[in-house]
């Protein structure tokens, strides 16, 4: 299995780059193999990033924006969703795959009492 990540290698945004950047480092970090899809110099990435992110996942105007991430032929999410997995500890299940062994994954019960501990605080 490859995560596909596609990227806009000549993207003018500097907000888009700094999104892409994030996805690309955390993955490394973490050693997950992953394929880097350029959709600015390759018309067929462009193609099928944008007929493959699911329908309620686009924005109003209908073009998704980089990053959007895969495996292989699954979507995962932009990076909004990646993000929220990067914040729960949860982004190997967001990509489809294992966690390897020895990761640190909280146990439901857990993250329950610490959800209903932020309640009791406000």
């Amino acid at each position: 299995m490859v995560i596909k990540v596609f990227l806009a290698s000549s993207s003018g945004s500097t907000a888009i780059k700094k999104k892409q950047q994030d996805v690309v480092g955390f993955l490394e970090a973490l050693k997950i193999d992953y394929a880097q899809l350029d959709i600015a110099s390759n018309e067929d990435n462009r193609m099928w990033m944008r007929e493959n992110v699911p329908g309620e996942k686009k924005p109003t105007n209908g073009i998704p924006l980089p990053p959007q991430i895969f495996n292989e032929e699954m979507y995962c999410g932009d990076y909004e969703t990646f993000f929220e997995a990067k914040e729960d500890n949860t982004v190997f299940e967001f990509l489809g795959l294992t966690p390897p062994p020895g990761s640190k994954r909280k146990p439901a019960e857990e993250e329950e009492q610490e959800e209903g501990e932020e309640d009791r605080e406000d």
